[in-house]
């Protein structure tokens, strides 16, 4: 099984967000040769990013990023990605690109904590709980 893991996810876990922590900690913990997890080289930019302005410490930041490398893989963002987000005709273009991306690498499903926003996908979009609880705890 390859998934998409949404930006969210792995921010829940990087930043410790005391609500979310423990669901997407599972999902990054039930990384294996059985489940094969994915990020989008852009939502590593992102991700980046948004962890750098919060934590405001490079190393750490950096730090965290190689940690999280060694639990998932990056997908490449194509053209064809790019083009396919734009003609979606989805309002938010980052996750237009996410599903481009999933879609296009034939993923199967997405983990998200925002479903809605996958609402239009043609895969299967499922919050960090649902997965743990269809694929995980067995």
């Amino acid at each position: 099984m390859q998934i998409m893991v949404d930006t969210n996810v792995v921010l829940d876990v990087l930043l410790n967000r005391t609500a979310h922590v423990n669901e997407s900690a599972a999902v990054l913990k039930a990384a294996s040769d059985d489940i094969q997890e994915f990020i989008s080289a852009s939502s590593i930019t992102d991700i980046y990013y948004i962890a750098q302005k919060e934590l405001k410490k490079t190393s750490l930041t950096k730090q965290l990023i190689r940690n999280l490398l060694q639990i998932v893989h990056v997908s490449s963002v194509s053209e064809v990605d790019i083009w396919a987000a734009l003609d979606s005709g989805w309002e938010d273009f980052e996750d237009a690109v996410q599903n481009s991306v999933a879609e296009h690498h034939r993923f199967d499903c997405i983990v998200t904590r925002n479903t809605s926003d996958y609402s239009n996908s043609a895969l299967s979009v499922m919050t960090p709980k649902e997965f743990v609880n269809k694929f995980v705890s067995k």
